[in-house]
């Protein structure tokens, strides 16, 4: 028995998010059905971020345990011969059997969160971004950003059905880019709770909009409480860029 990890991208859309759910289709069950087929053996991913419906992926990481011939190294351009187009295995490569894509002692995510900023929608960007029609000044964003870079409490930015006991996480960069109407959020850190980056979009959005001031951002972190922050942003726009393991 050996354990492969995979590097997954997906393009989110006609899909019930990542984890099985008995209401739609989900990137999870779709890779645990096309390896139980390429195997012949019962095979159950699991994965390291569970990302919700509507939202994309570069580089989610899963992992599963295999009997098979085929080499690890080769999983991934197996897979990828009975894959719908908008799931891609990256690349495979073998780890050990007490590797597990969620509990390693040093992680760091990189998440985007795309803005399509112009008066009227992009219909060929309609689902990877949110549009915004008002003017957003990203001076101002930035500033905001600045408040939530280092070790916080972050329950003001999490959905309240989290079920987590400690909501302190650590964003190590946050920056935001422009490049004509699009406007991309980037956010580094070692874990993100619940609709957490999304929560940030949404806050950091109404800062660009005028309707909070950047230091009103530090006051939301101070508050702790979901009341105080911005609306949860739409997932079309959310991208998990990478997953990063130290050594």
């Amino acid at each position: 028995m050996k354990r492969v990890r995979i590097v997954v991208a997906y393009d989110g859309t006609n899909y019930c998010g990542w984890q099985i759910q008995p209401n739609g289709i989900t990137i999870e069950e779709v890779l645990n059905e096309r390896l139980t087929k390429l195997t012949g053996e019962d095979i159950h991913v699991i994965g390291a971020s569970r990302t919700d419906s509507g939202v994309h992926a570069l580089g989610n990481v899963a992992v599963f345990d295999t009997e098979s011939p085929i080499p690890p190294e080769r999983m991934a351009y197996a897979l990828n011969q009975r894959l719908p187009g908008d799931i891609v295995i990256v690349r495979s490569d073998e780890v050990g059997q007490d590797w597990h894509p969620r509990y390693q002692a040093q992680v760091l995510k990189t998440y985007e969160y795309h803005i399509c900023n112009s008066p009227v929608p992009n219909p060929i960007r309609r689902l990877y971004s949110t549009h915004v029609s008002f003017p957003m000044d990203i001076g101002r964003m930035r500033e905001g950003a600045k408040y939530l870079v280092g070790e916080h409490d972050f329950v003001s930015f999490c959905n309240m059905k989290t079920n987590v006991e400690d909501t302190v996480r650590t964003i190590t960069s946050l920056e935001i880019f422009q490049s004509g109407e699009e406007i991309t959020i980037r956010v580094t850190g070692n874990g993100f709770l619940y609709n957490m980056v999304r929560i940030i979009a949404g806050t950091l959005i109404r800062v660009g909009r005028g309707f909070y001031t950047p230091e009103r951002v530090k006051e939301i972190l101070e508050e702790r409480k979901r009341t105080a922050a911005g609306v949860t942003a739409p997932p079309s726009g959310l991208v998990l860029v990478s997953i990063e393991y130290g050594r």
